[in-house]
């Protein structure tokens, strides 16, 4: 692949908002035609993915087993502005500026449910990289964190732009929303590894 055209010949920044904005790229073909090619990103203009090459987070998701009935997870029912509809997700929030993603995953816990979050630190760091989410419309990666959840469900710490349902669910609750809900594509995928979880051993699947 020595002689690959050069796709990308400038960017420029479309929009100015606070939380996520529109990029445009001047794009060529595998050919060397020209084209227009638009993402968005959390990032501001110097730090936009095509600029730097990193790979750092944006944002985390976690996978929150109850303590103290591991054969649950915590989940969250969302309302989406994009979708005007309710989604079930799991946990998650951006890594704000000087936290750590598992600094970020205990304070998005307490935000967005009021429960406490242990982070479960064993198994292979490298299925917690970062990972790319939507490579064809935004630069962003997300890490996952792993761990506990216990405590009282609560929202007053909530968003007032955040309106969500806080549900404990088991393996027969999570077969059912697989199968009849709007699930985040991330945790459908965290669902069906819950689905094959043994309670007496829940991030086992870590160890790979």
């Amino acid at each position: 692949m020595g002689n690959e055209v050069n796709k990308c010949m400038g960017v420029e920044k479309l929009t100015d908002n606070r939380f996520l904005n529109l990029y445009h790229i001047d794009a060529r073909s595998a050919s060397g035609q020209p084209f227009d090619y638009y993402f968005a990103s959390r990032n501001d203009a110097d730090n936009i993915k095509i600029k730097t090459k990193e790979v750092r987070p944006e944002g985390i998701v976690i996978y929150p087993v109850l303590k103290d009935e591991p054969d649950k997870v915590v989940m969250i029912r969302q309302y989406r502005y994009p979708l005007d509809a309710y989604i079930y997700e799991f946990p998650a929030g951006c890594i704000d500026p000087g936290e750590t993603k598992e600094m970020t995953a205990v304070r998005e816990m307490k935000e967005e449910t009021g429960l406490d979050f242990t982070v479960y630190e064993g198994g292979n760091d490298s299925l917690r990289n970062p990972f790319f989410i939507g490579p064809g419309f935004t630069d962003e990666t997300d890490a996952s964190v792993f761990g506990y959840a216990s405590g009282t469900v609560a929202d007053t710490q909530r968003e007032d732009t955040e309106t969500l349902e806080v549900i404990f669910v088991d393996k027969k609750e999570a077969r059912r929303i697989l199968k009849e809900e709007r699930v985040c594509l991330r945790a459908a995928y965290l669902l069906m590894q819950f689905l094959q979880m043994d309670a007496s051993a829940p991030f086992a699947f870590l160890d790979v």
